[in-house]
């Protein structure tokens, strides 16, 4: 479904504030941020929104907002399945964090491209062998800044480090990054440190 202009303001709002602080704002902090003189009128943006399918609320809970899914874009379209030749933009940590550096190659996945936008990242490390992604494969990646609950994801930590884990929100303003490990612990960091960089839609492997 389209969202109108102001529509669009207030997810986007959402989404940044989410990212940054790892909880989602107040009625007041939306209406403050947007120029809104009325808290009824964030409420029903913040309705419709969620009729739409793009937030849902805790009932009868503050600061409970959860962006669900971002606006259709150019991914949601049927794209030509010709050939396309995905670039290989490095290799991402299924251990310890690495750094994530460009790699001048590309690989042909067409079949697995959502949008022209959509890379690959070849993994290193054992920690999410439990959800089959083994050292050497190769994760597709579809391009965001928004992640749900449980979502495999590529999280760049700080400014310079990337790893790949399953994303879940914390008490106290923290993200929990969850290997797929049982040997494992997870990353546990505050919101403000991580910056999602793109979810996990696809793995390959070359035997």
């Amino acid at each position: 479904m389209t969202l109108t202009k102001r529509q669009k303001e207030v997810l986007d709002f959402l989404v940044t504030f989410l990212n940054k602080h790892g909880y989602s704002p107040s009625f007041e902090e939306i209406a403050r941020s947007l120029k809104l003189t009325s808290l009824a009128t964030v409420h029903k943006h913040i309705t419709t929104l969620e009729r739409k399918g793009f937030v849902r609320r805790g009932y009868n809970q503050s600061r409970s907002i959860e962006v669900t899914q971002l606006p259709k874009r150019v991914r949601e379209q049927v794209l030509d399945r010709h050939t396309v030749e995905l670039p290989l933009m490095g290799r991402i940590a299924a251990g310890r964090p690495l750094e994530a550096i460009e790699d001048r190659e590309t690989l042909s996945l067409g079949e697995f491209a959502r949008s022209d936008k959509t890379f690959v990242l070849q993994v290193k490390g054992s920690s999410m062998i439990e959800d089959h992604i083994l050292n050497g494969d190769y994760v597709v990646i579809e391009p965001t800044q928004v992640a749900n609950p449980g979502e495999i994801v590529v999280a760049l930590i700080g400014n310079d480090e990337a790893t790949l884990k399953r994303f879940y929100r914390e008490s106290g303003g923290k993200i929990r990054l969850q290997p797929a490990n049982s040997e494992m612990a997870p990353i546990v960091v505050p919101a403000a440190d991580v910056k999602i960089q793109g979810r996990v839609v696809g793995v390959l492997r070359k035997y």
